[in-house]
């Protein structure tokens, strides 16, 4: 029985050994020499080299040109509001939206008890001024043969002054209503005129952008709003700027108008940069002035605004050629080495200017890189 036990302690023993062995042993599979996953250098002969083209990396000058969107608004520097001239209920609207209007062309007819009222109160001037006149005149004929007194004469011409100085308030008040000559000439050599409507008429020349009044509403002179006539052949783009950008944006920079409706490009001009933030976009409003040639350009239209920058930006400038992407899609270049290899060198893209990039980070002026080639570099470390 002893020996049978010494003989299971050294079968047991050797198990134990084998498994250490065997934990300690490289799995089945598995090269224990295999090498890491990071991409090792590339090394070309002098006959590869031929296959690339080796670019030094140095400042360079360009101006940005920034891209984004806008909203076309009327110019309202060439955008008059039409108030209304007198109060009353509106009979009839003349023009629609939309429609081009000459200068002083009839937009709509208001009911108007102004007229009456301005009629009456010239007409009641006009007496009035014909008797006191006429009263100065015979004082002043008395006062030579002492009828009146010099004070009752200079009264008198004092009164007739101030009737003529009222006809003519009259007077200005139905040429602000814009009563036609013809009336008012009626009116001064005593024959009965028609009833008269209101006219409300165009101040100037361009196309009725606004229409703010219906049939039947009530107008209170000179508060009421009815149109607004603007001049389309200039409009206001609404352009938003973000972050960075904004620092290549300046008063003065030209523009392009980019309406996406067949290859309309419409020039302009930015002319004012807003102070504020919007606080739901984040962005800047910066307003473009643009020519607007056929009136093409709608209020409330989306466009894209090109902003071209006159100042300069220096930034380190490659061929867009030169980048290329990882397997996680990161840009990287090849960048020569010391040695006389080529190595990954990640990147981070700036601008583009045509067919470059500013590169903001990752590399350094000297630096050589490959602009022509690099596929055929990264078939070779691929090998």
């Amino acid at each position: 029985m002893k020996n049978n036990s010494n003989g299971m302690w050294s079968v047991a023993a050797h198990l134990a050994v084998l498994v250490v062995v065997s934990a300690c042993s490289p799995k089945a599979g598995v090269n224990p020499q295999a090498p890491s996953v990071t991409a090792s250098n590339v090394k070309l002969t002098s006959e590869q080299r031929q296959n690339i083209h080796v670019y030094k990396v140095a400042p360079s000058t360009f101006r940005k040109t920034v891209e984004t969107t806008g909203i076309v608004d009327f110019d309202n520097d060439q955008a008059t509001s039409v108030l209304a001239p007198f109060s009353g209920p509106v009979s009839r609207l003349l023009v629609s939206l939309g429609e081009h209007v000459k200068q002083g062309a009839p937009l709509a007819v208001v009911d108007s008890p102004d007229f009456a009222t301005a009629i009456s109160a010239y007409r009641k001037a006009i007496a009035t001024a014909q008797t006191a006149r006429r009263l100065a005149d015979l004082d002043k004929d008395l006062i030579e043969h002492n009828g009146v007194s010099k004070r009752e004469a200079e009264q008198a011409e004092t009164d007739a002054v101030n009737a003529e100085a009222d006809r003519e308030a009259a007077l200005q008040s139905l040429v602000s209503l814009n009563v036609p000559a013809d009336i008012i000439k009626n009116i001064q050599e005593g024959r009965p005129v028609s009833r008269l409507d209101g006219v409300i008429r165009a101040p100037v020349a361009g196309t009725v952008v606004e229409k703010l009044i219906t049939p039947g509403q009530l107008l209170q002179a000179g508060t009421t709003p009815c149109f607004t006539v603007a001049d389309l052949s200039r409009v206001w783009v609404m352009a938003q700027v973000f972050g960075s950008d904004l620092e290549s944006v300046r008063v003065g920079d030209s523009a392009e108008v980019v309406t996406g409706i067949g290859a309309n490009a419409f020039a302009g001009m930015v002319d004012n940069i807003s102070a504020l933030v919007d606080p739901e976009t984040r962005s800047v409003v910066v307003r473009v002035v643009a020519k607007n040639p056929r009136d093409f350009l709608k209020k409330q239209m989306y466009v894209r605004v090109l902003i071209h920058a006159q100042q300069e930006s220096t930034g380190l400038l490659i061929p867009v050629s030169a980048v290329l992407r990882d397997d996680v899609n990161l840009p990287f270049v090849y960048a020569a080495q010391s040695d006389g290899s080529f190595a990954r060198q990640h990147v981070t893209l700036g601008y583009r200017t045509g067919d470059q990039y500013d590169i903001a980070d990752g590399l350094k002026t000297g630096d050589e890189i490959v602009v022509d080639g690099g596929l055929f570099v990264q078939f070779m470390q691929n090998q």
